[in-house]
């Protein structure tokens, strides 16, 4: 092809075309050269064309190339020094990812040369051994895409309820999905898919990662996979694993995000900004790593050829560096402005708060966040956790962040599972948490509610093992949490025994139940309304297989239960007192009273009775703007059950709406002054205005 250079320009970073060619930047403070260099092919071993960028702005090295177009493959070489010591490791021998590559145009091969250094190397300086065969390619991408008169649903926090999946799982053995589009982002979109989001009831689906992502070489070597995502190495490229041709990627994602917004679904990414898929200094010289490992990385101040690490996966982004919060940032608005999504979820986001080296609320990508035009407008949630000194920071977080609640996931856990002295948290967890967020900074929907997720036991496993079993990921079961706080109702994994399993189909229905009538912003994780099970396995990060993915074949128990999720979110939807936008006792304007809490005997609760040890009943009164909104929840973990006298409403009978001990969804009143909620149950009541018991 015919090929003209020009200096080109620093701005924007990445690979730019224009209709007429392709701008290339790249920053480098360290590279004394630059090299990008072309392929003509994916299954090449050598680039077809090699150019150094004539320019260097600011240390952003740039070239502007005629005649190429969209779809071209390229990556770089960068010169410098290798002094690992001084935490420089240029070596142009290899081949490296744009960091702000729009797409994959072939991804990576496994191969020892990508390691730069080893364990028991030689210590003799930079490998020499040349990557092009096996390192990752970018490809020029082609921004145009016709939108069309996309819009973003932008549901208010109080309305809005989570559904957390993973793209390939959630389709991939779904019947009525078209075969040729399973576990891909037009799976997702298809009409299959988005009716049951949407008859569900949930409001936005929060994605495993999707940002282009790289299997760890140990993983690899054992016949597995990183499923989940978490070891990031495009933070601008959709992963092309969840596309049907690695061409198609970039396309077939906005497709997904206008099909989702049409059915009224906001899309929210969970994105790993805190490490990337380096890994520690054995690691393999992909990108960063090759390009500025000094700009990129936390380093040890002592020893720079050693990470810092936070993370607890060998390395962490150097997020404070200005260059480097830039590519964050530039990345999360490229996925809001021309993806299209609504939101982000943050995984170790303490990590991405770390400055020297403490949690700084008020640091540079704090911040870039709330200060940012773009990216204060959608929705962002914190993993308010990592694994350093003072890692977990828990309602720490400012607004406009909303934040994982697992002290939420833990409190009713232990509750259901009949711990003592949990009543008194239970309803702390019910109310929002008012404990752990600042009720005169932040709104009740600072707390995201969550019983499970993709991390740990599904619904499922949670009421049937009391241990994990993680063997299958190769690691002895060593890995994934020991404590669970799980119960398997008498017999730990499968059973034939009735009782074991009507005991374990109540407490899914009242774990359930909890969720959706608790304060906060509440968390479905994918597959857990049709009984999907991991056998036990509490992470499986690595099981792309039966393990991980949703079954959808029909049986009567788990549609009982799919019928019995759709019927808690139509109802939550339709009272108010469910969805605050405040803490009850903090400032605002709703017209909502406070929780009334009973006892099992109908009295206000008591000093003595929330430090009773021995309770494990309690009753739950949301009064509401008026009689006939209030709603009543009634709670029982015990082994027996329990009759609770029902609070006078004084113009209004209760209405009862479910029953959980009894697989109840029909509705009927009632006029007696108590209800007798059965072993491991929740009856949740509305106040009627219509004086006529049913028959």
């Amino acid at each position: 092809m015919q090929l003209t250079l020009l200096p080109g320009t620093p701005e924007p970073l990445g690979a730019t075309w224009d209709g007429h060619g392709v701008n290339f930047a790249l920053f480098s403070e360290p590279a004394t050269r630059v090299d990008l260099c072309l392929f003509d092919r994916p299954d090449a071993d050598v680039e077809c064309r090699r150019v150094a960028l004539p320019e260097q702005t600011d240390h952003v090295w740039h070239g502007y190339l005629t005649g190429l177009h969209p779809g071209q493959l390229y990556g770089y070489r960068v010169d410098g020094p290798y002094d690992p010591a001084a935490g420089h490791r240029c070596n142009p021998a290899k081949l490296l990812f744009d960091p702000y590559s729009r797409q994959v145009g072939r991804t990576l091969r496994w191969h020892d040369a990508l390691h730069d250094e080893r364990h028991g190397g030689t210590g003799g300086g930079a490998d020499p051994r040349d990557t092009a065969p096996w390192a990752p390619l970018a490809m020029v991408a082609d921004p145009t895409f016709h939108w069309g008169n996309d819009r973003p649903p932008l549901t208010p926090w109080s309305d809005t309820v989570l559904y957390e999946l993973h793209v390939k799982g959630f389709t991939w053995r779904h019947p009525a999905v078209p075969p040729a589009v399973r576990g891909t982002y037009l799976g997702l979109s298809s009409e299959p898919a988005i009716n049951h989001l949407t008859s569900l009831g949930v409001t936005a689906v929060e994605l495993l990662p999707v940002h282009q992502h790289v299997s760890e070489r140990a993983l690899v070597d054992r016949g597995l996979t990183n499923y989940w995502g978490y070891n990031t190495l495009g933070f601008l490229a959709p992963d092309v694993r969840y596309a049907t041709s690695t061409e198609t990627a970039v396309v077939e994602f906005k497709t997904m995000v206008r099909q989702l917004h049409a059915a009224g679904l906001e899309v929210i990414l969970d994105v790993v900004y805190n490490h990337t898929a380096e890994g520690d200094r054995f690691g393999p010289t992909l990108s960063w790593r090759g390009i500025d490992n000094a700009s990129y990385y936390r380093l040890d101040p002592d020893d720079k050829g050693v990470y810092r690490d936070f993370t607890g996966c060998g390395n962490t982004l150097n997020i404070r560096y200005p260059p480097v919060l830039r590519l964050v940032v530039d990345s999360l608005r490229y996925w809001v402005e021309e993806m299209h999504v609504d939101g982000f979820r943050f995984d170790l986001a303490t990590a991405l708060m770390r400055e020297q080296p403490d949690v700084n609320f008020a640091g540079a990508f704090s911040r870039a966040l709330r200060d940012d035009p773009v990216l204060s407008g959608v929705k962002l949630i914190a993993e308010p956790w990592d694994l350093g000194s003072g890692g977990y920071q828990l309602g720490g977080f400012p607004h406009p962040l909303r934040e994982w609640n697992d002290q939420y996931r833990d409190t009713i856990r232990r509750f259901w599972r009949g711990d003592p002295g949990h009543v008194s948290a239970l309803a702390t967890r019910l109310a929002g948490s008012r404990d752990l967020f600042d009720t005169a900074k932040r709104p009740v929907t600072a707390s995201v509610n969550f019983v499970t997720a993709h991390d740990g036991f599904t619904l499922a496993d949670l009421v049937s093992y009391g241990r994990k079993r993680n063997t299958a990921n190769g690691e002895q079961n060593r890995d994934g949490a020991h404590e669970n706080h799980s119960s398997n109702g008498g017999a730990d994994g499968t059973t034939d025994d009735s009782v074991v399993l009507n005991r374990r189909a109540r407490r899914r229905r009242s774990l359930l139940a909890t969720l959706l009538v608790s304060h906060g912003v509440p968390m479905l994780s994918a597959g857990d309304e049709v009984g999907r099970t991991q056998l036990g396995n509490n992470n499986a990060y690595c099981q792309d297989s039966e393990t991980s993915w949703v079954d959808w074949q029909p049986h009567s128990d788990t549609e009982r239960l799919r019928a019995f999720v759709q019927s808690l979110l139509a109802f939550r939807a339709a009272h108010p007192s469910l969805r605050p936008t405040r803490s009850p006792d903090g400032p605002g304007v709703d017209p909502i009273r406070d929780i009334v809490w009973f006892d099992c005997e109908g009295n206000d609760m008591t000093q003595a009775g929330w430090h009773d040890s021995e309770a494990r009943g309690l009753a739950m009164c949301m009064p509401g703007a008026s009689d006939g909104d209030a709603v009543l929840v009634l709670l029982n973990a015990a082994d027996r059950p329990a009759t609770f006298r029902l609070p006078d409403t004084k113009s209004a009978l209760w209405h009862l709406r479910f029953d959980t001990a009894r697989d109840l969804i029909d509705a009927r009143r009632l006029a007696e002054a108590s209800y007798e909620v059965g072993e491991h149950g929740v009856a949740i009541f509305e106040a009627s205005d219509n004086q006529t018991p049913d028959a």
